[in-house]
């Protein structure tokens, strides 16, 4: 079994969020996105302080797959700078790891 990652990736709001999931799932970039709710963003930028509401969104693909899905969200995202962050899965549910691995590539 090829190594897994979960994407951490946040968006300006939900909008945008599901537009670039769904592309990422149509693709078969990602096998899956969780949308979570809002949160409030605090961060420096260009010298100032800025704060700003966000959607995260978690994306779950296998590891070789993580620079084409970062590519790809660069290309669609609204920011100049999108958050794209990879974490390995370690363990978990096997059937839904099957699962995953079949839905991307």
């Amino acid at each position: 079994m090829e190594e897994l990652t979960l994407l951490y990736m946040t968006c300006g709001d939900r909008g945008e969020a599901k537009a670039i999931a769904r592309t990422l799932v149509n693709e078969r970039l990602v096998a899956c996105a969780n949308i979570l709710g809002e949160m409030t963003s605090i961060y420096q930028w260009q010298g100032a302080l800025e704060e700003q509401e966000e959607v995260a969104v978690l994306l779950k693909t296998r590891r070789d797959l993580t620079d084409a899905v970062t590519e790809r969200i660069k290309s669609l995202h609204s920011y100049d700078l999108p958050c794209v962050i990879s974490l390995p899965i370690q363990g978990g549910n096997p059937d839904f790891l099957s699962w995953l691995q079949g839905e991307v590539g």
